[in-house]
């Protein structure tokens, strides 16, 4: 049975993928530094959820020697300084780390996830600039069978892009100031996202490649956030979006708040809308991508006080 390494496994989309590809009857091992924190995988069959320090190369030559295909998703938003330091180590040095551990173990097959705008020297921020570097990287590597994804904003039920800013439009106030409220995106369904991964990962036309992957509509931010709004039934919400400078003047302050909700590496990520234009690959690989209005009405329900009171007194019971 062929066994697949997932790095990144435990987040939004390593999860989703995990269970398609057990579902389809690979092998799937998990590297993580938390293995106690993941509980809902432990209990996955075919599963290996491995503990490892993913930075220290022995450990990581180790844990790959065994495994056919690896997938690197990989990746933050933010970081805790502000000199890309953060991005450095978890996009472009974890990624030089991989390369070795696949030719020390004389691995062939990586599936490397990155990002719209991805481009090592004309990257607006320290993200953008450290995954086109580290893009840069796997491709360059003589008999290393790669290909690279670059999707737009990804959504899904357990997201964090809409369930956040679901989060914080329930927060008390009037108004909901919106840096970055112009930028573009073209969201992508997770699902749509897993089946380009799983359409190339055995087929030699994929290697070398570099797909763009969009959903089929484009959004601004503040199109986003009000449908958001939409579907958890608050209407009153005044949505404000902001202009360059005053997103900016604020992604200065966020930069204070635990968990950095915004940051001045965000801001200058936004300053690029994040579409793929015509040059959307997963129409090409066969796909036809799914809108948030075809998905997201599920996930969410207009919140009232009287659901929320319903809920509460279901947990309590649960409890």
């Amino acid at each position: 049975m062929r066994r697949v390494c997932l790095l990144g496994g435990t987040g939004f989309v390593g999860k989703h993928l995990a269970h398609r590809l057990l579902e389809l009857g690979w092998l799937v091992r998990i590297l993580t530094r938390r293995r106690e924190q993941h509980r809902d995988l432990l209990v996955l069959p075919k599963l290996e959820l491995i503990s490892v320090n993913i930075d220290d190369q022995a450990q990581l030559n180790a844990q790959l020697a065994q495994c056919e295909v690896i997938i690197n998703l990989v990746g933050i938003l933010n970081e805790r300084g502000n000199d890309g330091a953060g991005f450095r180590q978890a996009h472009v040095e974890l990624t030089q780390k991989i390369i070795t551990a696949c030719q020390t173990n004389q691995l062939k097959r990586l599936l490397h996830m990155s990002a719209l705008n991805a481009d090592a020297k004309q990257g607006t921020s320290h993200y953008l600039r450290t995954k086109g570097e580290a893009e840069d990287l796997v491709h360059a590597v003589p008999d290393l069978q790669v290909t690279t994804f670059r999707p737009s904003v990804i959504f899904g039920e357990d997201d964090s892009f809409f369930n956040r800013f679901a989060r914080l439009l329930r927060l008390p106030s009037p108004l909901f100031l919106l840096p970055s409220g112009q930028t573009r995106f073209a969201p992508i369904w997770v699902n749509d996202v897993i089946e380009a991964m799983i359409l190339t990962i055995d087929d030699i036309q994929h290697h070398g490649q570099r797909y763009n992957l969009c959903g089929p509509t484009t959004y601004t931010l503040q199109e986003l956030v009000a449908y958001t709004a939409k579907l958890i039934g608050i209407k009153r919400k005044k949505i404000i979006s902001l202009g360059e400078q005053k997103s900016y003047k604020m992604a200065r302050l966020m930069e204070f708040i635990p968990g950095k909700p915004y940051s001045i590496d965000n801001y200058h990520s936004s300053r690029m809308d994040n579409i793929c234009g015509e040059n959307n690959h997963l129409l090409q690989l066969g796909i036809t991508p799914h809108s948030i209005e075809e998905i997201m009405p599920q996930y969410f329900q207009a919140t009232t006080v009287r659901s929320l009171y319903s809920y509460w007194r279901c947990q309590a019971r649960r409890d």
